[in-house]
């Protein structure tokens, strides 16, 4: 929404959309009562245009700061809602369209003077179905994206068991927690986030891994968050890694020297809080006289514009005579791009990113999001011969501010 142009065509194609739908709103309103439908037909337009009044000041709200950054927020939100919302219903009214456009072609065609209305089984036309139908679908799409403000904060414990043949036997039973995403920026709510990390720490893990983007884009977006996760401790440390927006590629920064600087004091939010972040590099970790390697590297993304800074070259060597090894790679797209085929003794891969798009379908039988159009591996645990890779859904949010169908995570891995 940056472009002043995309702006436009955005609100081009929400006016033609409310247009669209109108008609439909018409066909159902038909048998109502004429104050039912001015009472339906005001709300819908009012609805409407103050929709397309906050898309024309919405470059303002994004460039002042006189505005909570939660009210810009959840407006954009509402805008998007809508938008989709809407173009899901017309979807419904256009296949309707389709069907009586092709069947007055062939009426015309054939000299066919009689014209067929086709009904349901409650004596309906198929027309006011469909438009039911479109509006419907329409409509609970934006009342699930509303509800789904309320799960932002729904912290879910995943419990994986892990079985590895080589893993060392000092290592059986580990513990380990991964949390990923975290995007303290997004936050508004310290004491849901206590209560998150308090989750954490019930769990008593042996070791806390964070596969990045501690941030949206600045490090200090974490100013009220350091003091609830410094609480974070394990035994056996806890260990970071960077993701795409822990680099501030996302703004325009007044300078290189800023945007530097803004990654330096990142890097030192990791620190102060505890956390041993691992920029291209491997640690050992020890138990009971046996030791596995950790590898963490900066983010490597193989889809879209995503930025390529994690270098395996210099994380993995050293490492070969350890029977175990955990990589932390932020972008899962890196399993099927590198790992799997250049690094095969990496048993276990742990990774974030995509959140699940923080929309979707998680049911026993059933997995859906439209994320998976882009990515392979989305949410959940991936196999493939001797190799792992568990994708977290993402401790926080960005954009919507909240989660439909698919929960913020966190992970206990136990090592078995």
């Amino acid at each position: 929404m940056r472009s002043t142009g995309m702006l436009w065509v955005i609100l081009v194609i929400l006016v033609l959309l409310d247009i669209y739908i109108f008609q439909a709103l018409k066909v159902v309103t038909h048998s109502s009562s004429h104050r039912t439908r001015v009472l339906v037909f005001s709300a819908y337009w009012f609805i409407s245009v103050l929709t397309v009044l906050c898309i024309l000041f919405l470059p303002v709200l994004r460039s002042t700061d006189s505005v909570p950054r939660p009210v810009r927020t959840y407006v954009f939100a509402m805008i998007v809602g809508m938008f989709f919302s809407k173009l899901v219903a017309t979807i419904f009214l256009a296949v309707d369209d389709l069907r009586r456009g092709m069947t007055w072609v062939v009426g015309k065609l054939f000299s066919n003077p009689t014209v067929e209305v086709s009904q349901t089984a409650d004596g309906i036309t198929r027309s006011t179905f469909m438009s039911w139908l479109g509006l419907a679908v329409g409509g609970t799409l934006l009342g699930s994206l509303l509800i789904g403000f309320s799960n932002k904060y729904n912290y879910k414990v995943k419990t994986v068991r892990l079985q590895y043949p080589n893993l060392p036997a000092a290592f059986r039973g580990l513990r380990v927690v991964q949390i990923s995403d975290v995007h303290s920026g997004s936050f508004t709510d310290t004491a849901a986030v206590q209560k998150g990390v308090q989750k954490i720490l019930d769990l008593k893990p042996d070791l806390i891994l964070f596969t990045g983007d501690l941030v949206n884009d600045r490090a200090i977006e974490m100013d009220n968050y350091k003091s609830i996760f410094s609480q974070l401790k394990a035994p056996m440390g806890v260990f970071s890694t960077l993701g795409n927006h822990d680099y501030g590629d996302y703004i325009d920064w007044d300078s290189a020297a800023a945007k530097k600087a803004n990654l330096e004091a990142l890097k030192k939010v990791h620190g102060d809080i505890g956390w041993r972040l691992l920029m291209n590099e491997h640690v050992v970790l020890e138990r009971g006289g046996e030791q596995i390697a950790l590898l963490g590297i900066e983010n490597w993304g193989a889809k879209g514009n995503f930025p390529k800074y994690g270098k395996m070259s210099e994380a993995y060597p050293g490492t070969e005579k350890y029977p175990f090894k955990i990589l932390m790679s932020h972008d899962p797209s890196h399993w099927d791009a590198e790992v799997r085929e250049k690094y095969p003794d990496v048993d276990l891969m742990l990774s974030g990113h995509t959140h699940g798009m923080q929309f979707g379908v998680e049911l026993p039988w059933f997995k859906w999001s439209p994320v998976q159009y882009m990515y392979r591996q989305w949410a959940g645990l991936y196999e493939e011969g001797k190799q792992k890779l568990y994708v977290n859904r993402g401790f926080g949010f960005i954009g919507y501010p909240g989660r439909v169908g698919i929960l913020p995570e966190i992970t206990l891995l136990e090592l078995v």
